[in-house]
């Protein structure tokens, strides 16, 4: 843990949802992160169209950053526990879902085992996931890639749809 910072190394969760009121999905899944983890900020929401998933209603999406000193396993199970107690069941991969909560990066730690992959392994490929982390931390810098969220953004060739939708809220 770097010096002075009693609450832990930087984490970032991507969030998104496209069923039932994302709005308030979001807003919900965030309150339920802050009581493991210190929020500190959270982009805007944005709505984008789904990848890989024609005909599937638009996404809500956001990005919020966090202190914690837990673990990135202990992290990625919070934020599977959290869609869980939020009613997402497991399907089929790009389905439809109430709730995704996606472990994006904790602090610099790079790992690459079974069942987590930290930074996350599609993040940069991802303009719903680059244009909220630009927004609350464009100077970012991916761990592997060695490229802020700004350069990430502006060298990526997706041009998906992803426009601002209002706050996520307190």
């Amino acid at each position: 843990m770097p010096e002075g910072d009693p609450a832990g190394p930087l984490v970032l969760f991507g969030l998104g949802g496209n069923l039932g009121d994302p709005r308030a999905q979001l807003r919900e899944a965030v309150r339920r992160l802050e009581a493991e983890v210190a929020v500190e900020r959270r982009s805007s929401l944005y709505r984008t169209d789904p990848v890989d998933a024609p005909g599937q209603p638009p996404y809500l999406n956001a990005v919020i950053s966090a202190r914690s000193s837990l673990p990135p396993r202990i992290l990625l199970d919070l934020a599977g526990r959290v869609e869980g107690e939020m009613g997402r069941e497991r399907g089929a991969r790009n389905a439809a879902r109430l709730i995704d909560i996606d472990l994006l990066a904790a602090g610099s730690a790079v790992i690459d085992e079974p069942g987590l992959t930290v930074p996350h392994p599609r993040m940069h490929f991802r303009r719903f996931v680059l244009v909220p982390l630009v927004e609350i931390h464009p100077g970012w810098t991916h761990p592997v890639l060695e490229r802020s969220a700004r350069q990430l953004l502006e060298e990526l060739p997706d041009s998906g749809r992803v426009e601002r939708a209002g706050e996520l809220g307190p």
